[in-house]
Parts: C-alpha cells; structure tokens; sequence
C-alpha cells in the first residue's frame, strides 16, 4: 500500500525544522560572536589610545623635571650673587665729607630708586585706533 504524501512530508519538515533551528542558533552564535569581536576592537582601541596618553604625559613630567632641575641651580647661584653684590658694595669708596648732609638722606645700602621715563615711552608708542 502506498503512503499518503502528508505522511511522507511529515519527516523532511521535521528535519528542516531542525536544520532551521540549528541554523538559528549558529547565527545567534555568530551574533555574540561579533558583538564580542567589536566589543574587544573598542577595548584595543581605547587601551592604545590610553597608553599615547601616557607617554604624553610621561614627556611632560621629564619636562617638568628638568625645569625643576634648573631652577635649582638658579636658586643654588643666589648666595654667590649677594655675597658678590656685598663685596661690591663694602668695597665702594666713602663719599666725602662735603656731601654729609646728602649721607644722611641717602637711602641704605643696596637700596636706589630709578626714574623711568614713563611719558617718552607712552609717545613713542602708537596709539591704538579706535573701535566704530
């Protein structure tokens, strides 16, 4: 006796069921699988960019180091400069006698006040337009 054909349709739609839902589940997979990838790509990314940011600011903190550096030895050379500008000054003729009373109004040691000539200089800039 022959088959009915929806008896003989019945097991190869079972098995493109199946094959359809292991094929659902490989993509599924394959989703998380480049979801996974991408994410990992970000992660590389941002870790590289991190580290150029760190050796930027390693080149700062040399930089900063060796300004400090300088500094220093700009601050050590202070005493040699006052010790020199004090030999300087101990070693200055005294002014005569004539001059006791300007002695007297003289200010100390070290010590001078300079006239800048202000208006000369406010001249001899040009003067900035005016705005409309």
């Amino acid at each position: 006796m022959r088959q009915s054909s929806a008896y003989a349709a019945r097991p190869s739609h079972a098995g493109s069921l199946a094959s359809q839902a292991s094929n659902a589940a490989l993509n599924l997979k394959l989703l998380e699988k480049k979801k996974e990838l991408d994410a990992l790509s970000a992660l590389e990314r941002a870790s590289e960019e991190y580290v150029k940011r760190m050796e930027a600011l390693g080149l700062d903190c040399e930089t900063m180091a060796n300004a400090g550096r300088v500094h220093g030895d700009v601050l050590a050379q202070w005493p040699t400069m006052f010790r020199i500008l004090g030999l300087y000054l101990s070693g200055r003729t005294e002014p005569q006698a004539d001059n006791a009373d300007e002695e007297e109004n003289a200010p100390p040691a070290g010590e001078r006040l300079v006239r800048v000539p202000i208006e000369s200089l406010q001249q001899a800039q040009p003067e900035p337009a005016a705005k409309s």
